[in-house]
């Protein structure tokens, strides 16, 4: 059993203090929130995650009207019916990053998106019941049933869509590494998932602190120092380096 209260001690150590360390955690999500997020909500943030990755945060965000636009607001009903000759004209489309395995995700997601509406009424909905205990089952169906949703797209995708959740970044891991917990430094399989799960359900009971605090004190409290300031700025991309 990892011992909590020493990554705490640690990561108040490392911001100057319990007050400074407060001031840093990000705003607690409220997962049940989720049933009222459009199903396009939805496709559109897994779409900007799957975008994001590898490539410039900035210039997604820059570019993003313009997908909105091209992706015809990304609402799924619209887009599972559009012909082979729409989603090649994209490919195409100086408009958008011109990347044809992500554009391709995108079409194969708006029928994921679709296929849950039909059996929880929302996306939004099967997110908000989905239970938090269970988070590494969630990446599961992401993994699986989406496209390009495995790893930390899936997981980003959910932090910014309003899940309560932890992120098992270089410096998470760091911390439950240093702290005993028995998981590889590149922590992919089911029983090292389910080890990092069980032990933030551990701490969830204990503490009563959200997933996503809980998460980022670990990520504060081992790796890079990161100042205060740097910190905030990168808060905003939900980064748990």
């Amino acid at each position: 059993m990892v011992n909590f209260s020493q990554i705490l001690v640690q990561a108040e150590t490392r911001k100057g203090g319990a007050k400074a360390l407060k001031a840093l955690l990000p705003e607690i999500p409220d997962t049940s929130a989720l049933v009222q997020v459009s199903d396009d909500r939805c496709l559109a943030e897994m779409a900007k995650c799957i975008f994001r990755s590898g490539f410039s945060w900035k210039v997604v965000e820059s570019k993003w009207p313009d997908f909105e636009t091209v992706f015809l607001g990304f609402e799924p009903k619209r887009l599972i019916f559009q012909p082979d000759e729409y989603w090649d004209d994209i490919t195409s489309n100086k408009r958008i990053i011109r990347h044809g395995g992500k554009i391709s995700a995108v079409r194969h997601n708006a029928g994921f998106v679709s296929d849950i509406v039909q059996e929880n009424g929302s996306f939004g909905a099967f997110l908000s019941t989905w239970p938090q205990d269970d988070i590494v089952g969630l990446w599961d169906v992401l993994a699986k049933r989406g496209k390009r949703l495995g790893g930390n797209t899936g997981r980003y995708f959910l932090r910014f869509i309003g899940m309560d959740c932890f992120l098992p970044s270089a410096d998470v891991v760091t911390a439950l590494r240093g702290s005993g917990l028995e998981i590889a430094q590149n922590p992919t399989s089911k029983r090292d998932l389910k080890a990092m799960q069980n032990e933030f359900n551990t701490w969830h009971e204990e503490t009563g602190l959200p997933y996503v605090h809980l998460s980022r004190i670990c990520a504060m409290a081992a790796g890079e120092n990161y100042d205060a300031e740097l910190l905030r700025a990168r808060m905003t991309m939900a980064d748990e380096e």
